[in-house]
């Protein structure tokens, strides 16, 4: 595991990242990669999910639709309050799985000018590539991708400070996050917590 990076002195008050992108993106290892590099503490949307609603371990398929449950619903400001009480205030958190403007909103209204999304992209078959173990076949894939869970994904791209490609790698080295493309203007990008602030 990497050695802890302090944020920089003049950056001491606590920054939250929202993580979003659709499945096999990197979302897990773009906010773990923020927890073992700089401090960050780590919560995820699906985790909140399934305490509050299945009280145990559920596979994917059943975790989709308990979140489509609460989607369609009405319940997405309410798991979001649930997530929100549990994050530590006074240190930094990467927070994993944004999926629905509701959950940007009620990030953005908890943490105001502190808080920022990157947003994960890759084409689909890289995405299944990184599955594998999860889907037999890239149709059972699509398929899970295509639920209605996930349909708000995409629109919270222009909302995101900075798209990320990820396609090329999602190990860290060096400080680097990924040796990838970073958002529309196609340039390497050095992921440290200090860039939220500029």
């Amino acid at each position: 595991m990497p050695s802890q990076h302090p944020l920089p002195p003049r950056h001491r008050h606590p920054i939250f990242i929202g993580v979003a992108g659709r499945m096999g993106s990197g979302k897990t290892s773009a906010a773990k990669y923020l927890g073992s590099r700089y401090g960050f503490q780590y919560t995820r949307y699906s985790q909140m999910l399934q305490d509050w609603l299945s009280g145990g371990n559920v596979d994917r398929c059943r975790l989709q639709i308990l979140g489509w449950d609460v989607m369609a619903g009405g319940l997405q400001a309410e798991l979001n309050t649930r997530l929100i009480a549990g994050i530590d205030r006074s240190r930094s958190a990467a927070i994993d799985g944004v999926r629905h403007p509701v959950d940007f909103d009620s990030l953005s209204s908890s943490f105001g000018t502190s808080f920022s999304m990157i947003f994960l992209d890759a084409r689909p078959q890289h995405r299944f590539d990184r599955l594998r173990d999860r889907f037999e076949s890239f149709a059972e894939f699509q398929a899970a991708d295509s639920h209605p869970v996930e349909s708000h994904i995409d629109g919270l791209e222009p909302l995101a400070r900075l798209t990320i490609s990820t396609e090329d790698s999602l190990e860290p080295e060096s400080g680097v996050l990924w040796p990838s493309k970073c958002g529309r203007k196609g340039r390497p990008m050095r992921f440290r917590a200090q860039f939220w602030y500029h």
